[in-house]
């Protein structure tokens, strides 16, 4: 070797292409690999059923309860106190969420996510002022799956008697121009049911008696009063989406009301008839909304006496 030799001979810099295309390689393979591991921790192909399942119309009936005799009046601060209510809780205390334990398909967690969002819908569709008095939706409307989002609006702008778009068949509403709540404070008491129909489906069956002090609206506070009761037996279906989202498929909606007279048209509202007030009873005698067991009357019951406030 001459004296001034290189101990080492220099490599241009595109001798080690070769390794960086491999490297380039496995980068590109290392970021589908994570890529995919994301994807496959947020839609686990090992969860149950696909999440979603489409909601069916709700299908309802509403039945007005006559009275058998003229409709009994009293101060409001004994009116519950003589009524087969005089026992119920005061109002989303009434409704009391069942003791729950996991199904085949269904996380106890997941169970009470569905009784509760159920129990919050009976709040805001039977209990809520505004809702009651006729002035908002809202409440009722943002718990329902977008599915049914149609049919309600259709349910309240243009109400109709044909089993499919009475407003009252999704809530309980009175003309303010003609009733006013004598008491906010509703009475309530029932139960809920839940069954899992399928791995992606959840019932939850509630079957709730309410009662309110009503007058006339353009009467004092020193009129009497008189009750009206309302029997809802409402059928709600959950598909996992409905359990994450907070919301509700109505399915079936059994409602008896009264006292009403049978020829009245309670598609819009519930009509009461109020204190001194009677109509010809016509219907099947003695239907009782407080008595426990299925409901069952025809196009009109007649309301039983044990329903009546005694003076």
């Amino acid at each position: 070797m001459r004296e001034h030799a290189r101990a080492v001979r220099s490599r241009s810099s595109w001798s080690f292409r070769p390794f960086t295309k491999q490297i380039v390689a496995l980068v590109v393979l290392l970021f589908i690999a994570f890529g995919t591991a994301v994807y496959m921790g947020l839609r686990h192909p090992y969860q149950p059923g696909g999440g979603s399942v489409a909601a069916e119309p709700l299908r309802m009936t509403v039945i007005p309860l006559a009275p058998q005799t003229v409709v009994p009046g009293i101060d409001v601060a004994r009116l519950f106190d003589h009524s087969p209510a005089a026992q119920f809780r005061t109002g989303a205390d009434g409704i009391n969420l069942p003791a729950v334990r996991r199904t085949a398909h269904f996380s106890e967690s997941q169970i009470i996510a569905g009784v509760t969002t159920a129990k919050e819908y009976l709040v805001q569709s039977s209990l809520d002022p505004q809702v009651l008095t006729g002035k908002s939706v809202h409440q009722v409307r943002a718990l329902l799956d977008p599915e049914l989002i149609a049919q309600f609006d259709q349910s309240i702008d243009s109400p109709a008697d044909d089993g499919r778009h009475a407003a009252t068949g999704w809530l309980v509403r009175f003309d303010p121009a003609k009733v006013a709540l004598a008491d906010p404070q509703v009475r309530v008491q029932g139960t809920f049911h839940y069954a899992e129909s399928g791995r992606d489906t959840l019932d939850v069956t509630s079957d709730h008696t309410f009662t309110y002090a009503l007058r006339p609206a353009a009467a004092g506070p020193d009129k009497p009063a008189s009750l009206f009761t309302v029997r809802r037996e409402l059928h709600f279906r959950f598909d996992r989406d409905d359990l994450r989202l907070h919301r509700v498929e109505l399915q079936t909606s059994y409602v008896m009301a009264g006292p009403q007279a049978c020829s009245a048209d309670v598609s819009a509202q519930l009509r009461p008839l109020l204190a001194g007030e009677r109509t010809s009873a016509t219907g099947p005698a003695g239907t009782d909304p407080y008595a426990t067991g299925p409901a069952t009357a025809a196009l009109c019951g007649t309301l039983a006496t044990s329903a009546q406030p005694t003076p």
